[in-house]
């Protein structure tokens, strides 16, 4: 029996910085339920033109989940996972700057149908502070976080590191985060609010 084996996850996470932390999970025995939209799905399906059939970027971050698509736009979408919530130990999710608020789907909203929830927060630049409401990505995040400063040629420009450490690096910290939270949780009975930041797993 894997170690995660009981661990329910509902995971709302797209791209890269959530599907690897969920994947890293899924990997220790979680079982993981992806939603997506009904219209295309994860964007990352698409990425390096798999539009015919699911990328290998896609697939390299979401390995051993299952998939359900939902229209969180609709109300009826929106109440279907409301629904699902209480059934799972951690609600994950790392869309953009105010997604979850305008969808209603909020911390505050999941924990009062759900009061032991692990409610998980990926962001570029976190929940708080001056640059809370932009837009991240990898790149954006290492350099952000002073990566860049320290690559490439003494006297040359910077140079892209290879590693994702934006995106993949934050996951990984994020699953060991909510890992933590869940024996917490077994051992007090406790649920909690989770919020990590790109550019401060980088600067780690």
């Amino acid at each position: 029996m894997a170690a995660l084996t009981g661990l329910r996850i509902l995971d709302l996470t797209q791209y890269e910085a959530g599907p690897s932390c969920t994947q890293a999970l899924a990997l220790l025995g979680a079982d993981v339920v992806k939603v997506e939209t009904p219209t295309g799905g994860d964007p990352g399906r698409t990425v390096n033109g798999g539009y015919f059939q699911d990328s290998e970027y896609f697939m390299n971050w979401n390995s051993n989940k299952r998939s359900v698509a939902i229209n969180l736009r609709e109300q009826k979408g929106r109440d279907l996972l409301l629904k699902m919530a209480p059934h799972f130990d951690v609600f994950v999710e790392n869309f953009g700057p105010g997604v979850v608020e305008k969808l209603d789907i909020g911390y505050d909203v999941i924990k009062a149908i759900h009061p032991e929830v692990i409610y998980a927060q990926i962001k570029g630049f976190g929940l708080t502070g001056p640059y809370s409401g932009f837009k991240c990505f990898d790149m954006v995040a290492q350099a952000a976080a002073g990566a860049l400063s320290i690559t490439g040629e003494p006297d040359g420009p910077p140079m892209r590191p290879g590693p994702t450490l934006g995106d993949a690096g934050t996951g990984v910290q994020m699953a060991l985060a909510i890992s933590a939270a869940y024996a917490q949780k077994l051992r007090e009975g406790t649920g909690q609010h989770i919020e990590l930041s790109m550019q401060e797993s980088v600067t780690y």
